[in-house]
Formats: C-alpha cells, structure tokens, sequence
C-alpha cells in the first residue's frame, strides 16, 4: 500500500536537479506540501510553480547553500517563520570529489564533509523532535553503495557516505517505536548532475540508473510494512553492496581501485 502524504509537509534539500528534484515530484503528487532547499534559486522557483499547478499543492522555496554551517540554522528559522511544520525529511544534498587525497583541493574537501556530513547531521537533529512527534512522515538520508568499502581515489566521499549509512541504521533503531519510517538510500550510478560535478565518469561503476528509478525504489522501502533501515537501488548494486561488506579490505581495495580507474 502506497503512504499518502496529504496534509504534510517534506523538506527536500538539494532539490535543484536529480535525486533531490525527484523526491519532490513524487511527494507532491502523493499530497505533500514542500520546501525546497538548493543554491540555485531558478531551478526552484521554475520547479514550485511546475508542482504547485499540477498537485495543487504549496511549495515554499529557499536558497541556501547548505555547505556553509550558517545555513543549516537558517533553513530551521524559514520554516519556523512560514509556520510549517515538517513531517518528512529527505537529506538529498551532497557532492564528491575524484582523485587521489594528496592531489585534492584542501578547501573542496572540507566543503564535502560539511555538505555530506555536517548538514545531513545537523538538520536531521533540528527536525528529528518534529517528525517524532508526527508519526506519519519520513527522514530519507541519501547514502551511496560507495558506502559499503573503502574508496581510493573518492576516499572522502566514500567516508563521508559510510556515516551516512551508519548513521541513518542507528537513528532507524532509537526511532523504531514511534511510527516514523527511516532509511538510508544507497544508490549506484545515476543520470543526474552527479559526475558533471565530479568531473569524471572514470568513477563510475555498473550501469546508470534513472533517478525514477532510484525514488521509486526508495518510496517501496517507505510503503513497506517495515520500512528497512538501509536500502541499495539496483539488484546490482545490492550484490555488490554485499560483497563490498564481506570481502577483505586488502583484497576490496586493489578491486575497488581499479574499477575506480586508476
């Protein structure tokens, strides 16, 4: 049975493009009222008006650049100024970085871990009370099957999403009894903005996936009679997810490695 969201309302961060884009569409159609949060404001505004005519829902916008801890406080004070409060939260914003650490921008990686880590952390600590207390929504932390090993070549950005998982399985279980349905979404390769941002498609692993199909697959967990904690997109992927937990690490990293190019 499909979960309606009528009557709710879902904070998408990352909600410009991709994954983040997605959730949005599917959550309105499903009912939810929405706010979204991305740096381009364009984007946003082009995406409320496309959501508000064809849900009949409201979608409340804010730019931010949730790489900057000033904004993760700030998101907080615009929903309380709108007077919303928040059901269901997809923590979908995030980015990577590709090569080697010693070669990596120093300034690049610390943005990464503020965005993949910081932000994820810190809003989903703002807003945990409030989707406690409601009982009926969400909190949808987007992962990666990058967080099932060691990464060379992505080493912080593979890190980074190992957090994420951990993270989200020890939130699902202190939540478990009061209603809320929490998982971490781990998708593989997806045609989203992803690599243009890389800067490589060397990083890639497996086939792409569609960002359909990744919600879809995510929305199925949060239908489910028990919502998993963790969920890997892809048959796949969900292999290698497995693998990637089992297989040693001095014979997963020369593996991982090379599949990452190098």
């Amino acid at each position: 049975m499909s979960v309606h969201f009528a009557g709710t309302t879902a904070l998408v961060t990352g909600a410009s493009s991709g994954l983040g884009a997605e959730f949005a569409r599917v959550l309105a159609a499903r009912g939810a009222d929405l706010v979204l949060v991305a740096r381009r404001l364009d984007r946003l505004e082009a995406l409320a008006r496309e959501l508000e005519t064809r849900h009949g829902i409201t979608a409340r916008i804010l730019g931010a650049d949730l790489g900057e801890p000033a904004a993760w406080a700030r998101v907080r004070a615009f929903t309380d100024a709108e007077g919303v409060r928040v059901s269901t939260l997809v923590n979908n914003a995030g980015f990577a970085t590709y090569g080697v650490l010693a070669e990596t921008d120093p300034g690049r990686a610390d943005e990464e871990v503020r965005l993949n880590v910081g932000a994820l952390t810190a809003l989903t600590r703002l807003y945990l009370p409030d989707l406690m207390s409601e009982g009926r929504g969400a909190l949808v932390n987007v992962a990666s099957t990058a967080a099932f090993q060691p990464v060379p070549s992505m080493a912080v950005y593979g890190a980074t999403k190992a957090y994420v998982r951990s993270f989200t399985a020890a939130v699902a279980w202190e939540t478990r009894a009061t209603g809320l349905r929490v998982t971490a979404l781990c998708p593989g390769a997806t045609r989203t903005e992803f690599f243009d941002v890389v800067g490589s498609e060397d990083a890639k692993v497996g086939r792409y996936q569609s960002a359909g199909q990744v919600v879809r697959r995510a929305m199925r967990a949060l239908d489910a009679r028990r919502t998993p904690p963790v969920v890997v997109s892809g048959v796949a992927n969900r292999v290698g997810a497995v693998l990637g937990r089992l297989a040693p690490e001095r014979l997963g990293l020369p593996l991982t490695e090379a599949l990452m190019g190098r």
